[in-house]
């Protein structure tokens, strides 16, 4: 007889001892490769579950900071009269857009009519306004709060090609009502009124 090994007391050639070794070996490698893999998602998923919000917790909703709060005075239904106390028209200022946007509409009931969209630019920390109306005007007013007043300014382009400058600021009084001060640069450069409006709510 040749010589042979012993594997659980059976007593086996030496190619077949060889074989039975080399499984051993490799069923051992599976083991340890699916164990490897194992290991790694289970640190996988602790490092997900580290930087992903905690269940119950939720991102804070968009447009939710202060200073897209600053102009909420402006907010409401609105009579609007000029300086000499008539009445020039009505104004609606909504909320609108997942609470970003405010959207004013504006209506004298007398054939003019224009609407305003303003939202704060978190990105360059300005308020914006889009002021389009049914002259065919487009109006872009950039800005911010100065002195608790809502201060926007932007220029226009005549046919003519002349550039006039526009400064709108809006003050929130303590009786509920708002001032609007439009103004446009006089013929010697000094800002000179082009309408002076007082807000009252309906």
């Amino acid at each position: 007889m040749p010589v042979a090994g012993a594997v659980m007391g059976v007593v086996m050639e030496p190619a077949m001892e060889a074989a039975m070794v080399a499984a051993v070996v490799a069923v051992a490698a599976v083991e340890a490769s699916r164990m490897r893999v194992a290991r790694s998602a289970a640190l996988w998923a602790i490092a997900l579950s580290a930087s992903a919000p905690s269940m119950g917790q939720s991102a804070p909703p968009a447009c939710s900071a202060p200073e897209h709060r600053a102009f909420d005075f402006w907010l409401g239904e609105w009579n609007v009269h000029g300086a000499d106390g008539k009445l020039a028209g009505a104004n609606s200022i909504r909320r609108e857009i997942g609470g970003c946007v405010l959207h004013a509409r504006y209506d004298t009931g007398r054939g003019y009519s224009g609407e305003s969209y303003n939202i704060y630019d978190e990105s360059r920390k300005v308020w914006h306004q889009t002021w389009v109306d049914s002259g065919g005007l487009l109006l872009l007013l950039e800005g911010g709060v100065r002195d608790a007043k809502m201060v926007l300014e932007g220029q226009t382009t005549g046919l003519d090609k002349k550039v006039t400058r526009h400064r709108i600021t809006w003050t929130p009084n303590a009786d509920g009502s708002v001032r609007q001060l439009w103004e446009s640069p006089g013929p010697n450069g000094e800002w000179t009124v082009a309408f002076d409006g007082k807000y009252t709510r309906k």
